[in-house]
């Protein structure tokens, strides 16, 4: 009878155990598949490196393994990967695409890891299209007149009110979004948005600034630009 009672369980183990591997490998291949669309769904129109593209790709299956690991505890899973995301992404900020793209294969590691593969399926289908929508539409493009100005001055000049005459000559608008002092505080960089006005020469607004700025650094570049590159 004891003999019978532990083949009995003995099987059962064997039984549960199988189940369980079969459970996470279609589990993997889940992640894998959705994975794998994640990352074309950045590519789309974005700057990419290969590295962050793999990255996006893995790790759908990595939470996956997580949330199995802890049994389902979702708690726990979400808890163990941000512990995971504080010592990879606290000294390297990304942009706001790579954060939605992170918490976006996130999502769909823990949706697999509990067991939710359709909604995994359909939430890639549905943000991806939107994604692919948005970014045919004009939301949040910038105009072709706007620019990001960085100009450099002395310490001992009043940048308030300084470049106000050529910048009304050239300019539709502008705005002073940063101050940063530099060279062991003797040089100000000023960054600011501005919005030229209709078929303005650039080439003569920049030497009108070296003018007054005593010809150091000016920088004029496209508008969209993180704030850590200020």
């Amino acid at each position: 009878m004891t003999t019978e009672l532990l083949y009995s369980a003995a099987i059962n183990n064997f039984n549960e155990s199988f189940s369980v591997i079969q459970n996470f490998g279609l589990g993997m291949v889940v992640s894998c598949i959705l994975g794998y669309f994640i990352s074309i769904i950045y590519k789309y129109k974005n700057s990419y490196s290969k590295s962050f593209v793999i990255t996006l790709a893995l790790l759908p299956m990595i939470v996956q393994t997580v949330i199995t690991l802890v049994n389902g505890n979702l708690g726990t899973g979400v808890a163990v990967m941000g512990a995971f995301s504080l010592i990879r992404f606290r000294s390297a900020p990304g942009g706001a695409k790579e954060i939605t793209a992170i918490f976006m294969a996130m999502a769909v590691g823990l949706a697999v890891g509990t067991g939710y593969y359709l909604l995994a399926f359909v939430f890639v289908l549905l943000i991806g299209s939107a994604n692919i929508i948005y970014e045919k539409l004009d939301i949040g493009k910038s105009k072709e007149n706007e620019k990001l100005l960085k100009i450099t001055i002395p310490e001992d000049l009043d940048y308030e009110t300084l470049f106000d005459d050529i910048l009304c000559e050239y300019l539709n608008s502008w705005e002073l979004i940063q101050v940063k002092t530099t060279d062991m505080g003797s040089l100000f960089k000023l960054s600011y948005q501005v919005c030229f006005k209709d078929n303005m020469n650039s080439k003569a607004f920049i030497d009108e600034l070296r003018c007054r700025n005593g010809n150091l650094e000016i920088a004029l570049s496209r508008s969209l630009i993180k704030d850590n590159e200020l």
